[in-house]
């Protein structure tokens, strides 16, 4: 089949301004639900606990690679992925209501990830709300280069999402806006840098190993790795953001209602199912997804899926409003 040889174009404005003010109108009690939930903190040394414990058995026994690296797929992969939903709770200030220990909390999420990105994603996740789908400035959207290479082919779509840490590690760099590095990203590196150090003098090798091989399955091949593609990537003509309903939102923190989330940043996790219920009708209408398996791999084997399945909101006017080089269905 063809090929698509860019994205999606749009010069409409960001559809989650208009339709949060109209909600508001319509139904002023989604603000009692704005504001810091402190609880959030508890989840954060839980599941940081946890995966230290693991790599703690892991070395007192001696436990083979291929034990360590299924147990990391199949179960520390979720919770490193809990440990990113409370990083981006921690960059809105959804924790609590001080800055500083948003901040801090975020880097300590980084613990058992052990790698320093809560305050480099948070940076730049902030642009992605007041930005969205602006090249130039939204670093969820593939470099073009990156878009051509991977392509629609099934085996490069595989291994875009097997080392797919890495690719978010470096589109900041074609950013126009956002700060690359301050002391809090010093701050973040240093300390996960002093706690990897400090892993690996406790528990070796296998211990630091196990929580990184969980922390890159979180946000890859895995179907919690299916987030990245449900969020943005066009499903429907036209329509730039979409939420998950399935059952992995029981256990992800309500991750998945992410209409909700740009529409109320300032809500919390706990909260959002709260405002689809509110203002349903303004969500029964969106297409949503209910199994992250199933996305991750009808992304994968789908040709007709590929990082061009974007909408970008560009001044480019000679750009068509839809694109006409693959069918979106």
């Amino acid at each position: 089949m063809q090929r698509r040889e860019d994205f999606t174009y749009t010069q409409d404005p960001n559809p989650h301004s208009r339709r949060s003010r109209e909600m508001l109108k319509k139904y002023p009690q989604i603000k009692q639900y704005f504001g810091p939930y402190p609880i959030t903190a508890l989840f954060i040394i839980l599941f940081t606990g946890i995966q230290i414990f693991l790599s703690f058995l892991f070395y007192k026994y001696d436990t083979s690679w291929l034990w360590i690296i299924l147990i990391a797929y199949f179960f520390g992969a979720v919770i490193n992925h809990n440990l990113f939903i409370m990083v981006h709770e921690a960059s809105h200030d959804s924790i609590f209501k001080k800055r500083f220990w948003n901040k801090l909390f975020g880097v300590f999420s980084n613990i058992a990830q052990a790698a320093p990105s809560a305050i480099s994603f948070r940076n730049f996740h902030l642009i992605h709300h007041s930005n969205l789908h602006q090249y130039d400035s939204d670093a969820d959207i593939a470099f073009y280069s990156e878009a051509r290479l991977v392509g629609n082919s099934t085996w490069k779509k595989s291994l875009w999402f097997l080392l797919f840490f890495a690719v978010e590690a470096l589109r900041p760099i074609k950013l126009k806006k956002g700060k690359s590095f301050d002391p809090w990203v010093l701050f973040n590196i240093l300390f996960i840098l002093a706690t990897d150090i400090l892993i690996y003098w406790a528990f070796g090798l296998k211990g630091l190993l196990y929580l990184l091989i969980s922390t890159l399955f979180s946000v890859g091949l895995h179907p919690v790795g299916a987030r990245w593609i449900q969020e943005h990537y066009t499903y429907r003509e036209g329509q730039e953001t979409y939420s998950y309903y399935g059952p992995m939102n029981k256990i992800s923190f309500n991750i998945g209602y992410h209409n909700e989330h740009h529409d109320f940043y300032k809500v919390p996790w706990i909260y959002l199912p709260k405002v689809k219920n509110i203002a349903s009708e303004y969500y029964d209408g969106l297409y949503y997804h209910t199994s992250w398996t199933k996305l991750i791999l009808d992304f994968i084997f789908n040709p007709k899926r590929d990082l061009f399945c974007r909408i970008i909101r560009d001044t480019k006017t000679s750009k068509p409003t839809v694109s006409n080089t693959a069918s979106l269905k």
